[in-house]
């Protein structure tokens, strides 16, 4: 291909009526991903080519790149091979494919390679062209969190930005939402309003109040000002009434658990998340960064994209408009970070992007599998969109209402029919710059498409990459721990005591053969303000075991680990529970010290290696003696819990299985009782119509009385003769009717009586029930249960070196105190 082109070669023509690819190439203008662009395709599709595909064009047209994967990959970035020999390609071949296909992996290696050089063959690539991509862009894979990759510091986030916040108000308290949003998520409080969450108000004004006053934060200042504000209100109210002091502890334990944890020390250390830097070498060479997430939690990955983001937003404000396109930044699966209904921590930074990155030459190319979890609405700002085949008429459907939401004169007939016969590395591209759709088959990478890569094949990557610090990942560790970390004004935790007897050296002693080493990370910072702390490394004896715990009656299965770790032995024995430590995660420990590191002699206790494995089986078989749980249960509930069940949380669920059982009962009850009160009522209602009429009649028969009474007297005054009988038979008349009426109203009361007691043995029978299901929620049993032996696993055992600061003389613990 031509090295004067100025755009993206992408693929070409793909020519639908005959199902074959034409010979017409399909180029792309860089500046129209200022307005961004989306690529949706199902597995299989040929999405990651094509995607590595554009990437690789980026890096031909010397624009730098921020690169998130989430899935490993990405990491395929990095294999260009110009010479195209199967050494080069058979590290990244998996063996197991080559079984599968009863081939030797030097064959697949061989077949591998020439299919690669075939195929760059038939797209009009080869050797100069792979040179070319070498020579264009470095290349570098981070891994946050972790050692696998480069290392990145999150202390940046937390820096004072380089902007005058006079100036920029709106966007640094964007950004300081943004990051604080960010940790909170990270701790466990999700989808958190910044406008009423008291945790989101208090830590956004610390960080504010910060940088007004032209101070950085650490993550460790950050926790202590948590429980001591440095201000007295917030807003109209005192900081005591709105957030109490106890609550404020509560959420700086909470911070600080994760800030000790030891596995969160590797956030701290590598390279800061500057964003200026990473886009161009020293020497001005651009830069494609991979941030390599696979090996992360949810959580852990919510947190750093976000941060990400908010890094690269904050590069971007402090840059001049340009029409270019000055920087791309690859997002490869978005599903969960950009969704239609819910509002994580990377939605709204991810919204303003798509906004306002254009007007900045700062182009989103976001990729995603799961059309149906994409905000559409979100992505109305997109003017490239490439579409690969898709799963279902569900996610076509649902992909065509987000493409007439954001493009708008989109003819849905002609879309559905085009998408419908898409084949595998077809897509079909809409570019709002262009006039037409466009079929497309992607070209041939250049980069050998391996697959996921995992974090221990990083490893092996390393010397493909071009490091942005050449200084390796110890020095960043010591870097990590001596200086930002070092910056936080809080005195290091009292750790063991080790004995300061023993020669000091600079060269490790060897430990005896058969024993493994571990190397403990510092976690606690040094007070040795700016000048960085040496480090001395004291042996100790590390043993740690998993238990694991079945029961099948009870529905039980769990683990614990019980750890010791012992620093001083003046006896033959060990009473291990003198020397009970908090469970590590073997991860957390380090294979190799620091540099620059001196030792401490081995003691006589540590250098017989017979001796110090027969403390493992003495370990052992205090962990079996030891391990024993007791169980929880209420039979009559159903409900079991093992010991890492809080007593409250155990007690709320035996109280909400209670009430549903008595739910249940009592509808039952409520049930019978609904027929016989209904045909109570309808009595009720028709002797109250009786009594009713009678009523009347009563009436009726008083008023006739009352006439022929009146008829007597008239006559008797008049000397007319009158009927006395007449009068005397409407009495009796009366007389009857006002008995039968007070026989109705018996009657009526005695229903009335009836459905009140009706009503009170409802209410009874109610309360039994309530009474009974309660009592049940007492009705607690306690089984002890001990492992089988074959069920204790030994997790680390051998000889720790524990670091510590040598500050004028003085041995500070390096390590954070986590004994029981």
């Amino acid at each position: 291909m031509s090295d004067s082109r100025k755009e993206f070669f992408i693929g070409r023509i793909f020519d639908s009526k005959n199902g074959k690819v034409t010979e017409e190439n399909v180029f792309y203008d860089p500046a129209d991903l200022t307005t961004h662009g989306i690529v949706t395709g199902m597995t299989g599709s040929g999405k990651t080519g094509l995607c590595i595909a554009m990437l690789e064009e980026a890096a031909l047209q010397k624009i730098p790149a921020i690169i998130i994967d989430p899935k490993g990959d990405l990491t395929n970035l990095l294999l260009h091979f110009p010479e195209l020999r199967p050494q080069d390609f058979q590290p990244w071949l998996d063996p197991e494919s080559a079984r599968r296909e009863g081939k030797e992996l030097d064959a697949l290696a061989k077949e591998t390679a020439e299919n690669w050089k075939n195929g760059l063959a038939s797209w009009g690539l080869g050797r100069e062209d792979l040179i070319a991509l070498g020579q264009a862009a470095d290349f570098e894979i981070f891994t946050p969190g972790s050692t696998a990759g480069s290392p990145v510091s999150i202390l940046s986030s937390f820096a004072l930005p380089d902007l005058s916040w006079e100036e920029n108000k709106e966007l640094l308290r964007e950004k300081i939402s943004t990051t604080i949003t960010a940790v909170l998520g990270l701790v466990g409080m999700n989808n958190i309003d910044p406008l009423r969450s008291k945790e989101h108000i208090l830590l956004s004004n610390i960080l504010e109040n910060a940088w007004i006053n032209g101070h950085s934060l650490s993550l460790t200042d950050l926790i202590m000002q948590t429980q001591d504000p440095p201000f007295d209100r917030l807003g109209a109210f005192p900081v005591d009434n709105l957030f109490p002091q106890k609550e404020r502890f509560e959420l700086a334990m909470l911070l600080n658990n994760f800030l000790a944890s030891p596995s969160f020390q590797t956030w701290l250390e590598g390279v800061p998340l500057d964003i200026g830097n990473m886009l161009f070498s020293p020497a001005g060479k651009p830069r494609h960064n991979i941030f390599y997430i696979a090996h992360l939690n949810e959580s852990e990955r919510m947190f750093f994209v976000t941060l990400l983001f908010a890094a690269v937003e904050s590069w971007m404000r402090a840059q001049r408009g340009t029409s270019a396109l000055r920087a791309l930044v690859y997002f490869d699966e978005i599903m969960g970070y950009l969704p239609p209904v819910a509002n994580p921590p990377s939605r709204t930074i991810m919204l303003r992007m798509l906004k306002q990155a254009r007007a900045f030459g700062v182009g989103l190319l976001l990729a995603t599998q799961n059309p149906v979890d994409v905000d559409y609405k979100a992505l109305s700002n997109a003017g490239t969109w490439l579409i690969g085949r898709l799963q279902t008429d569900q996610d076509k459907q649902r992909l065509l209402d987000g493409l007439q939401s954001a493009a708008g004169n989109v003819d849905r007939q002609v879309y559905d029919r085009l998408i419908s016969g898409l084949k595998k590395r077809v897509f079909l591209l809409h570019n709002v710059h262009n006039p037409a759709p466009v079929l497309l088959s992607s070209r041939w990478a250049m980069n050998f498409l391996a697959g996921p890569l995992t974090r221990e094949q990083l490893r092996d990557m390393k010397p493909l990459q071009n490091p942005l610090s050449t200084a390796g990942q110890s020095t960043s560790q010591v870097a990590a721990v001596t200086g930002a970390a070092a910056s936080s004004r809080v005195q290091p935790l009292s750790g063991p005591s080790a004995s300061p007897t023993g020669r000091i050296s600079s060269a490790k002693p060897a430990v005896p053969a058969g024993l493994t080493e571990y190397f403990y990370p510092p976690t606690a910072p040094s007070s040795a303000g700016s000048k960085p702390a040496a480090i001395l490394y004291r042996p100790a004896l590390l043993a740690q075991s998993e238990v694991r715990y079945l029961n099948r009656t009870l529905n039980l299965d769990t683990s614990r680990r019980l750890a010791a770790l012992v620093t001083n032995l003046n006896a033959n024995y060990i009473t291990w529970e003198d020397h009970a430590w908090e469970a590590l995660d073997p991860k957390s420990l380090h294979g190799q010290p620091l540099p620059n590191a001196q030792f401490s002699e081995l003691p006589g206790w540590l250098a017989d290696a017979r001796r110090v494995q027969s403390y493992q089986k003495d370990f052992d078989e205090w962990v079996y003696r030891n391990s024993a749980i007791r169980l929880r249960s209420n039979k009559a509930l159903g409900v079991n819990a093992g010991p890492e069940m809080a007593q409250g949380e155990f007690m709320k669920l035996c109280s909400e299985a209670a009430r549903k059982q008595a739910d249940l009962e009592i509808e039952k009850v409520k049930k019978t009782f609904t027929a016989r009160a209904a045909a109570l009522e309808k009595k009720i209602t028709l002797q109250q119509h009786e009594v009713k009429e009678q009523q009347q009649e009563v009436d009726q028969r008083r008023m006739e009385e009352l006439g022929a009474g009146g008829n007597l007297l008239l006559g008797l005054l008049t000397g007319r003769r009158r009927n006395i009988n007449t009068n005397l038979t409407k009495r009796r008349l009366t007389s009857k009717s006002v008995a039968q009426l007070e026989g109705e109203q018996k009657e009526l009361d005695l229903l009335l009586k009836e459905q009140a007691e009706l009503q009170a043995q409802l209410a009874a029978a109610i309360k039994e029930i309530e009474d009974r299901w309660g009592d049940k929620v007492m009705e607690i049993s306690e089984t002890p249960l001990a492992p089988q032996k074959k069920d204790i696993y030994s997790d680390l055992f051998g000889i720790v070196w524990l670091p510590y600061y040598m500050n004028d003389g003085q041995e500070i613990p390096a390590f954070a105190a986590v004994q029981r």
